[in-house]
């Protein structure tokens, strides 16, 4: 039984740690590898980004496989949540042994951030070490194969599209040979997912949606916007889609860097305009290597499509998943609340 998120790919858990209140709107996720690790690549399309530990998943470099990924808010701040990660993991013995004694571990925690400063109205509210650590232990207490909380949670919490609320969505697929192939999206863009004629979502017309929402929803949707424009402080320019792709494939590292590369068509189909000099679009391709891949290959081409067409669709369940936030930081209303189901 598949739940259509992440965590179809057997191994994988997900783990949020949400702060929202007295300032705060904002969180971390994390994904969190099979106990050994798995395969892991980034591409990073965005002229902005804030990131660690990426060069550690260069093809050429000496890391193969790592036992966590970090997904965070608070710009480049928010970073130090990988640290209660790392933490974390050393105390689980889990990461790349260099001594004689099982505890002599270093675990990569490669991460990255999307900017929410100040949307809960405290410009000092970010994740620390701590919040990384409650999203890690969250994950390891999850179910295997369970759901996975979308929308405003973990580091989608304070997450906008454009002038609507953004968040959290996963979605995953199992193709014909039998390989699963998912997808989870830190949904923040200053771009937009609506098509500004009709309504509808970008991502949904990529899919072949045909019922676009009534002219006179749409018309008061635009007002709607129009006047939270008008009235809420000039957002900074800063834009960041954060996506994490996963298989069952067993995928090389280079394998796995197409992978990343590829997946961040579905983003430029549902968020426009994306990958700009202030973007931090950056997407992490993680292979737990429990299928084998046809030995052909032009094998990979399913799973390269599928991971491109999973991103999108989570970005899609992300933007529709998002709850209005109306607070001292700036209006931000959901898709749903203006355009309905």
């Amino acid at each position: 039984m598949t739940v259509d998120a992440l965590t179809d790919v057997a191994g994988l858990r997900v783990g949020h740690a949400t702060r929202t209140g007295d300032g705060w709107l904002t969180g971390t996720t994390v994904v969190l590898a099979p106990e050994g690790g798995a395969v892991a690549a980034v591409d990073v399309r965005g002229g902005g980004p804030g990131t660690k530990e990426t060069d550690a998943l260069d093809p050429r470099n000496v890391v193969q496989k790592v036992e966590a990924i970090v997904l965070t808010g608070g710009s480049a701040y928010g970073l130090d949540a990988a640290t209660g990660v790392m933490a974390w993991l050393e105390e689980q013995r889990r990461g790349v042994r260099v001594g004689p004694d099982p505890a002599h571990v270093v675990p990569v925690v490669p991460a990255a951030c999307v900017f929410d400063l100040g949307r809960g109205g405290d410009f000092r509210a970010r994740p620390d070490a701590g919040t990384g650590r409650a999203a890690v232990e969250a994950a390891a207490a999850s179910e295997a194969g369970g759901a996975v909380r979308e929308g405003c949670v973990g580091a989608g919490t304070g997450a906008t599209v454009g002038l609507v609320k953004g968040g959290i969505g996963t979605a995953s697929t199992v193709l014909e040979s039998g390989i699963t192939v998912a997808a989870l999206v830190v949904a923040n863009a200053a771009g937009s997912a609506v098509e500004p004629g009709t309504g509808a979502l970008y991502g949904e017309l990529s899919h072949g949606l045909v019922n676009l929402p009534e002219a006179h929803v749409h018309e008061a949707a635009r007002r709607r916007l129009a006047e939270i424009a008008d009235t809420n402080a000039p957002p900074p320019p800063l834009n960041t889609t954060l996506a994490v792709v996963a298989t069952d494939a067993g995928l090389t590292k280079a394998q796995a860097q197409k992978l990343a590369g590829t997946s961040h068509d579905g983003i430029a189909r549902a968020v426009r305009p994306v990958h700009l000099l202030n973007d931090g679009d950056t997407v992490f391709a993680l292979a737990t290597g429990e299928r084998a891949l046809d030995a052909d290959p032009l094998a990979l081409n399913d799973v390269l499509a599928a991971g491109a067409d999973m991103v999108t669709r989570a970005i899609v369940r992300a933007v529709r998943a998002a709850e209005p936030v109306n607070g001292p930081g700036g209006a931000w209303p959901s898709y749903g609340e203006l355009y309905g189901g």
